[in-house]
């Protein structure tokens, strides 16, 4: 009926206007259509506006590991919906396979050899940049970055500028390696979020990085996949979702200029390489990189090639503000808009963690419109054009190409040497001379020629059976993981990464004289390396040679104070040389005044004389102060523990036992103490199984303090005797 109707409607005559009707009809028609265009163009053109810039970068995510550049073995519905709203640049790199180097030249929109950060541990960013955050704070925005990963804490220096920088990370052990301490995504974005709810406007620049595709793959059950990485993926994917949600619940999405990036890919065997840092392939340096304006262009794929430098003049010319001079990156704004195109550029990449870490050859790259050349000491050209994958090395057949790109990367890297290895001054070497390093220096100079050291796609094998000796940590398995780390050093004793490892592992096995031999490796290839210097002197304080690791510790001094300092009072308690202890306490804090030394070592002098209620205010003391930083205390939620629980306050220990053990599942004193607490309190069957944890440490320290609980405490000598003839058949004693 209603159609029919409809129909009649359109069949009656309707009345004619008069002209002068008519007229101003044509013209207020004229008129909306004139402000519609305009508030089009406004719309597309609100560059200069006070809107929201956003930069999110995606860890280790590859860019052929999204649909939307191809992949078909995941969904990530919140980035393929993004992109229709957004400029899709379908080849765009990283300048690092490394976070922190990565971030830095995001930031300051230069190459790391001139912003000066070439590997993730021992660099910083330089005082005084310019960068992203800078730029817009001096322009009135409001800036924020909220980052997951230990490598971008603040005192890495890629913080500057920004009004709030949150790397708030969970506690971790003093022991746990950088990659391991991360946030998850969910909680940095609890953080965006709480920053977002205090904004009144939409002028602000938010930084927004997650770690979820980083290592270890571990998605939530929703998301399991058979491939884990891809799990990892989905999972970013739906927490990016998530916070354009909540910007368009502020209305902020449409007029946002948004980015979402990553810093750099991840191997995934592609050329044997299981993760990133060690080669400059595809799938480690190209990354996604999808620009959304205020009314886009959206759905648009750009073909030239983009580069992370290119993000700061990008930004600040959408932003209407003053790009620093002397950039080499682009602008990349007439991409954006289809109104022209960029000049065309080489693109540079590094990849120095061979270098820094195993002794190996750097890798430097340069990218063009088809070719990659890499130079190493056996240099590769790959056709991209052809062969994306970089399966055939054409640079015997091109050599014209080859020798083209060679020159562009040399000009372009002239007078760039590697960062030397820092110093180490005269007294240092007498001190080191009476510790038996007659003669030590470290084995490579900032003038020894790449090229002239081992090229890293011959150590593949190698790294393979490194990264099993680290697995095999990871699982406990010390025995084999020394096994394996002594192939890798007989092959190549100048890994330093592998020295650490091969400490820890004995270590773990108490088999103290073999972890100092291999901090004594690393001390006479990087003299100045405070982490083996520490090392070595609390291997040597286990072992009751105090005056051997004082001398290590003294020669940390200069790199690391806070942690020479709190080993020197460390060493000085064992002697009770308590006043000693407390000054070196004291030296400690000066040199990190957010470190509660002082008020551990009291709490500590107090419970090694038995006066647990005495030591505890100063215990509790430092754990709160420890609870304001990432990196906690060994031992101290134990001896909170302890000394609550020899004061028969067993509810009140336990927290304090469970924690020690989260930030330190290897701890064998606090599995131990935790299991007496539940037998003293009548839990037997949970006490067990805090015995099976300890004997799972798989060391003779471990199964030491096992046989000690039943033979002495519990009353079972049968057991303890089985438990100490186990420990003699694993660990021949």
């Amino acid at each position: 009926m209603a159609k029919r109707q409809d129909k009649k409607d359109r069949a009656k005559p309707r009345p004619v206007a008069p002209k002068s009707q008519r007229g101003l009809g044509v013209i207020v028609t004229l008129i909306v259509l004139i402000l519609a265009g305009i508030g089009w163009w406004w719309a597309a053109n609100r560059a200069g506006g006070p809107h929201a810039f956003i930069l999110i970068s995606i860890d280790t995510l590859r860019a052929d590991r999204l649909p939307v550049y191809g992949y078909t073995n995941n969904m990530t519905p919140s980035l393929s919906a993004f992109s229709t709203d957004a400029v899709v640049f379908e080849r765009a790199y990283a300048h690092a396979p490394q976070t922190l180097p990565s971030h830095a030249s995001m930031f300051t929109g230069k190459l790391p050899f001139e912003h000066g950060v070439r590997d993730n541990l021992g660099f910083t960013l330089p005082p005084n940049q310019i960068t992203l955050a800078s730029i817009f704070t001096q322009a009135g925005y409001a800036t924020a970055g909220f980052a997951s990963a230990h490598v971008l804490r603040p005192d890495t220096g890629v913080g500057q500028g920004f009004s709030t920088f949150d790397v708030t990370l969970p506690a971790a052990s003093g022991d746990a390696a950088p990659a391991q301490i991360f946030r998850a995504g969910p909680d940095t974005l609890a953080a965006a979020k709480k920053w977002l709810d205090t904004r009144t406007s939409d002028k602000f620049f938010l930084f927004f990085h997650i770690y979820e595709p980083h290592t270890p793959y571990a998605p939530p059950a929703r998301f399991t996949q058979p491939d884990k990485y891809d799990g990892e993926v989905a999972y970013a994917d739906e927490i990016v979702g998530q916070l354009f949600a909540l910007l368009r619940a502020r209305g902020w999405y449409d007029p946002a200029t948004i980015v979402v990036t990553a810093d750099h890919g991840e191997g995934l065997k592609d050329h044997q390489e299981e993760e990133h840092g060690l080669f400059l392939y595809d799938e480690t340096i190209r990354v996604p990189l999808m620009i959304k304006r205020p009314g886009a262009r959206g759905g648009t794929r750009v073909k030239e090639l983009a580069q992370h430098i290119d993000l700061l003049p990008t930004l600040t010319h959408e932003a209407g503000l003053t790009t620093p001079s002397g950039l080499r990156g682009r602008d990349l704004t007439p991409l954006l808009t289809g109104s022209g195109t960029i000049a065309a550029q080489g693109i540079y990449s590094e990849a120095l963690y061979s270098r820094y870490h195993f002794g190996w050859s750097e890798l430097t790259s340069i990218v063009d419109g088809r070719y990659k050349y890499i130079k190493a000491p056996r240099a590769e050209l790959y056709d991209l054009e052809r062969d994306p994958g970089e399966r055939t090395n054409v640079l015997a057949d091109r050599a014209q190409a080859a020798s083209a790109l060679r020159t562009a990367l040399d000009t372009l890297a002239a007078n760039r040497p590697i960062a030397a290895p820092g110093s180490v001054s005269e007294d240092d070497r007498r001190k080191l001379a009476a510790l038996g390093y007659v003669g030590t220096q470290a084995p490579m100079h900032a003038d020894v020629p790449g090229e002239t050291l081992p090229d890293p796609k011959d150590k593949v094998g190698l790294l393979l059976t490194y990264r099993e000796a680290v697995n095999a940590l990871g699982a406990r398995d010390f025995a084999r993981a020394a096994d394996l780390l002594k192939k890798v050093l007989t092959d190549s004793p100048d890994m330093i990464d592998a020295w650490l490892h091969m400490a820890t592992a004995n270590v773990r096995m108490n088999r103290l004289p073999d972890a100092y031999q291999a901090y004594r490796e690393i001390v006479k290839r990087k003299p100045d390396d405070y982490v083996a210097l520490l090392g070595a002197a609390t291997v040597l304080q286990m072992m009751g040679r105090n005056d051997e690791a004082r001398t290590y510790a003294e020669l940390a001094v200069k790199p690391a104070p806070a942690q020479a300092h709190q080993t020197l009072a460390n060493i000085a308690m064992q002697q009770k040389r308590y006043d000693d202890a407390l000054r070196e306490a004291d030296l400690a804090q000066q040199a990190d005044p957010g470190l509660p030394v002082p008020e551990l070592l009291r709490g500590m002098i107090a419970y090694n004389d038995g006066k647990y209620a005495e030591a505890l205010p100063h215990l509790m003391t430092a754990h709160a102060a420890y609870a304001k930083r990432t990196v906690q205390a060994n031992d101290l939620n134990f001896f909170i523990a302890d000394s609550l629980a020899r004061l028969e306050r067993y509810a009140e220990a336990e927290p304090y036992f469970k924690e020690e053990l989260r930030i330190n599942p290897q701890n064998s004193r606090a599995w131990a103490g935790f299991a007496l607490l539940l037998r003293s309190t009548g839990r037997t069957a949970d006490s067990e199984r805090a015995v099976q944890m300890l004997l799972q440490l798989n060391n003779p320290v471990a199964f030491e303090r096992a046989a000690y609980l039943y033979g002495n405490i519990f009353g079972d000598a049968a057991r303890a005797a089985a438990i100490r003839a186990e420990a003699a058949r694993r660990f021949g004693k």
